[in-house]
């Protein structure tokens, strides 16, 4: 009776689980072959050139990007969300205080189907001072955000009319790294959920680990997991974190050692497994650099990620069998500071924002090898951070 009640068990967790990375597969292949036409949402620092959340269109069947207009006005938008029926958009509000308190901030906004245009719903404290990272859960209840200066992790209820409710999960992050001048303290600078939504994975760039939450998305709670976190080399400096379409394998991003991490994915417990790490630099290459994003491209088959000083994106093929990467080679044309970028939802091209050149280029990726090749087409937006696709 026992062994049939732990059977039992099992297969009421297994049956969601597979049922979500199935789901969560069939809407990653599905994107490759839909959604020619898209709005893109860009996120920058603001002052200078720039005064917020810019809007474009992308046109993928001719990679057509026009020129940005001024979809809302709010303070270092840095990061940004859209929600799963895409009807909303939320953006981290970067800044050291809010309403005179240790916090940044984060802004609910709906968005006009037929227009793309933003109208500002609310604004709540992200729980901690320079907040750069946020997300949407998949069940459309919870937004979730990194707060790097505050080295926590906090969630936010969200209302059924888009707005921004109560925060009810927390996670404060303790403890150093062995570089005095970037691990002084807890730096969280990512926070991803799994396909089941059922683990939150923390970047940390001051302790060197991703750790490891228990989540409900029900409650919007965060609880340490067992294991807690998983170890990445001394002074690496964990970044950005991405899962492999198939839900076996991730990938984290260390900005100081400018390296990537491959790691196996355990869907039952939440633990990670270091198997790989390779430099996202040229070899040889001796100049100060800083890896920034790394993200799968939506066919499994390759992974990209930015250096900041290098001006590159690097390329990598991925083994699907085993998840391990080969590096593939760079692309620098044009690019200057590429903070982050985004993969348009055909696969066909790659959008890069130049924080310091106040640009985005469009970049065709060739889907037998994984390379880059420059579309000439540039667009000018001040300190752009961000780039987010919604397919019209």
């Amino acid at each position: 009776m026992a062994s049939l009640l732990r059977l039992m068990a099992y297969s009421l967790w297994v049956l969601p689980a597979a049922m979500a990375l199935a789901v969560f597969a069939v809407s990653a292949a599905g994107d490759t072959v839909k959604a020619t036409q898209c709005w893109v949402y860009i996120g920058t620092y603001t002052g200078g050139k720039s005064k917020g959340i810019y809007r474009c269109e992308f046109d993928a069947s001719s990679g057509k990007l026009s020129e940005p207009v001024l979809a809302a006005e709010v303070t270092n938008p840095s990061f940004l969300a859209l929600h799963p029926n895409n009807h909303y958009l939320y953006a981290v509000g970067e800044m050291p205080s809010f309403e005179g308190r240790p916090s940044g901030a984060v802004t609910a906004f709906s968005i006009d189907p037929a227009s793309g245009e933003l109208r500002r719903l609310n604004q709540k404290p992200s729980g901690g001072a320079g907040p750069c990272h946020v997300i949407v859960d998949r069940q459309g209840k919870n937004v979730l955000v990194a707060n790097y200066g505050g080295g926590s992790a906090a969630v936010l209820h969200l209302e059924e009319n888009g707005r921004l409710g109560e925060r009810t999960g927390f996670a404060q992050h303790h403890g150093k790294g062995s570089d005095p001048a970037r691990q002084e303290a807890p730096h969280a600078h990512s926070i991803n959920l799994d396909a089941a939504n059922r683990f939150a994975f923390v970047a940390d760039l001051g302790l060197d680990q991703v750790l490891i939450y228990r989540f409900d998305a029900d409650k919007g709670t965060l609880q340490k997991n067992d294991p807690p976190s998983v170890q990445v080399e001394p002074r690496s400096g964990p970044r950005h974190f991405a899962f492999h379409p198939n839900g076996r394998y991730a990938y984290v991003l260390n900005e100081l050692a400018n390296t990537v991490t491959a790691l196996t994915y355990d869907a039952q417990t939440g633990a990670l497994r270091p198997i790989q790490t390779l430099s996202t630099l040229p070899e040889g290459y001796r100049k100060p650099s800083w890896a920034a994003e790394v993200q799968v491209h939506p066919s499994g088959k390759f992974l990209y990620s930015s250096n900041r000083g290098h001006n590159s994106i690097a390329i990598f093929t991925i083994d699907e069998k085993t998840g391990k990467l080969t590096a593939a080679g760079h692309q620098a044309e044009g690019i200057q500071t590429p903070r982050n970028f985004g993969i348009d939802p055909t696969g066909k091209f790659m959008l890069v924002a130049n924080q310091d050149g106040d640009s985005i280029l469009v970049f065709r990726i060739d889907g037998q090898t994984g390379a880059l090749q420059a579309t000439g087409a540039k667009v000018e937006v001040g300190k752009p951070v961000c780039i987010k696709f919604l397919p019209k």
